[in-house]
């Protein structure tokens, strides 16, 4: 965690607990094991609480940071939950561009012609309105350009827009929206994972605002369960948290926090709960990774907890909907979570998960196969077609998206060669068993089982044939397999590589139902009392990115203040 000069400062649960001015309200803490029995055995009235506060945020990112200040800006009391051991969800590690338009400050100086109305029509265009609730998207564009005066109010440095990255948000949209911040300058080494990101400099500034205008973290813990007067009914009253390990593993020291006026779930999506994810898309099986697995888990375990009192999902729709929902990414090698970029360096405080920075890759200079050792399509289409078909595709038929098994990208001794790759600690991940070298074939094939998600063995026959096959097209220019173009480089110098290449999970765009004021509705469409939502953990709004997350963040955070 870092204090407002950026310098380290850990908070830990004890001087969470003694320092809080809210703390020992409704009972005393206890010693580890702590707190009562899970909502769904005991009801509201029966919990000892060990905090009190006004409005329980549940996750630091880029819906709970706004949704912590926007609550803290009404006048309430204010604590964040977070699972991870520093501020920022997947937000920090990202590009920090923001589809916020309407007619903001930056547009108006460039001469831009935009509205809330115009940005209405963007989002909702006919291919995509049957997905999108209207009525939650159209609130979403009111608040706009209030919320990026919000941003620039709470320290965010806007200097770029429009040009810089052209898409709003949605497959194929131009628009002058965009905007990015400066990345925040201040560097420590053990919170490092921000560097060289401009996501930094919307999590950090705002990070900063909320801890001056009093909001408080407390990080490590995750949420397990939400409690309600009533198993489905009456008004959501607080939150059990458990304490968890630097591997998101359970501690078991619990905590009972009672909020006085509302919880918020800003957690982030579900892409990496296999169970949640298949509901939507069967294909979606186990060795398909999530991006920032290992800052932001994106489990749905706060998704899960509101389910069980009485939240309805919505929109979902957007789950399967190819192009969008859990739409597959690809870019590195040899790493886990190989989004092209997500890479980490070892001097990041979360790399102990990573394990390896992994390879740029270099689709012109292997052929990609799956567990079985045959190719499946080409491997230099980049087209939407061609990273569904690298993650789903099997037969390298176009629009049969069938699912299954992991993909290794193979490449010889000249391909490192050339890329200068690292074919150790810190580029790949051989430990994990995502990264495999033989001096034949037959015997890199036999290496590949070590792996978690290579479920059958690789038949060293079939794969060298399948490579004698592609370097015989590449004598003759012709793919007679996949059609693909550029054909410069054999697969023939030893040693031979395997590098895992199974596109990551990008983004949620299906999540709880929640009416205009972001507040959770059950299964009859009745708003739950005390309950809000923001973010990817949000269902209704059809659209990618920081955009969506902070203005519904920011919304969630007000409303609930001004309705209790």
């Amino acid at each position: 965690m870092r204090n407002g000069t950026g310098g380290p400062k850990d908070v830990s649960r004890r001087n969470f607990l003694r320092t809080s001015a809210l703390a020992g309200v409704g009972g005393a803490v206890a010693a580890a094991g702590m707190g009562s029995a899970p909502a769904a055995a005991q009801e509201s009235a029966d919990i000892a609480w060990d905090v009190e506060t006004d409005v329980i945020v549940i996750g630091a990112g880029a819906s709970g940071l706004p949704a912590s200040i926007a609550a803290r800006d009404e006048g309430a009391e204010v604590i964040v939950v977070e699972h991870h051991f520093d501020i920022g969800g997947i937000a920090i590690m990202s590009g920090g561009n923001i589809a916020i338009g309407g007619g903001n400050r930056l547009q108006i100086a460039a001469g831009q012609d935009d509205s809330p109305d115009q940005v209405f029509a963007r989002i909702t265009r006919p291919i995509e309105e049957r997905f999108a609730d209207r009525e939650l998207t159209r609130r979403y564009v009111d608040e706009q350009v209030a919320t990026f005066n919000f941003l620039e109010a709470n320290g965010v440095n806007f200097d770029r827009h429009g040009t810089d990255v052209p898409r709003e948000g949605g497959p194929g949209v131009n628009s002058p929206t965009q905007v990015r911040p400066h990345e925040w300058p201040i560097r420590v080494a053990v919170v490092s994972h921000d560097q060289g990101r401009n996501g930094s400099g919307i999590v950090r500034p705002l990070e900063l605002s909320a801890r001056n205008k009093g909001v408080q973290f407390l990080l490590s813990h995750t949420l397990t369960d939400i409690y309600r007067e009533q198993p489905f009914a009456g008004r959501v009253t607080g939150v059990r948290v458990m304490e968890v390990d630097r591997w998101f593993q359970p501690i078991h020291r619990t905590l009972n926090i009672r909020a006085r006026k509302g919880v918020i779930i800003c957690s982030g999506g579900h892409g990496h709960n296999v169970a949640f994810r298949t509901m939507y898309d069967p294909r979606l099986t186990e060795e398909y990774q999530w991006h920032g697995q290992h800052t932001a888990v994106a489990n749905a375990v706060p998704s899960i907890a509101a389910i069980k009192v009485g939240a309805a999902l919505g929109s979902t729709g957007n789950g399967t909907q190819e192009g969008t929902g859990n739409a597959p990414d690809k870019g590195r090698w040899a790493v886990q979570d190989n989004y092209v970029r997500g890479a980490q360096t070892p001097e990041s405080a979360t790399f102990f998960r990573h394990r390896a920075t992994g390879l740029p890759a270099a689709w012109a200079e292997c052929l990609l196969v799956k567990e079985n050792g045959l190719r499946f399509w080409d491997e230099t289409d980049d087209s939407e077609d061609g990273y569904f078909a690298h993650a789903l595709e099997p037969t390298g038929v176009p629009g049969k998206l069938l699912g299954g098994g992991p993909v290794w990208a193979i490449f010889d001794a000249d391909t490192v060669t050339r890329r200068g790759y690292g074919t150790g600690y810190p580029d790949v991940d051989r430990a994990g068993g995502y990264f495999f070298s033989g001096e034949t074939l037959e015997e890199l094939a036999g290496q590949l089982h070590y792996n978690t998600y290579q479920l059958r063995p690789m038949p060293g026959d079939v794969l060298r044939a399948t490579v004698e096959k592609f370097n015989s097209f590449v004598d003759t220019g012709v793919d007679t397999d996949f059609a693909r173009a550029n054909l410069q480089f054999k697969i023939q110098t030893p040693p031979f590589y395997a590098a895992w290449s199974t596109p990551v999970l990008h983004d949620s765009y299906t999540g709880l139902r929640a009416n205009t004021n972001c507040q959770v509705v059950d299964m009859a469409g009745s708003a739950i009392p005390g309950l809000y939502v923001a973010g990817e953990s949000l269902g209704g709004i059809k659209q990618h990115g920081l955009g969506r997350c902070i203005v519904t963040g920011r919304v969630a955070g007000m409303e609930c203040v001004r309705a209790s």
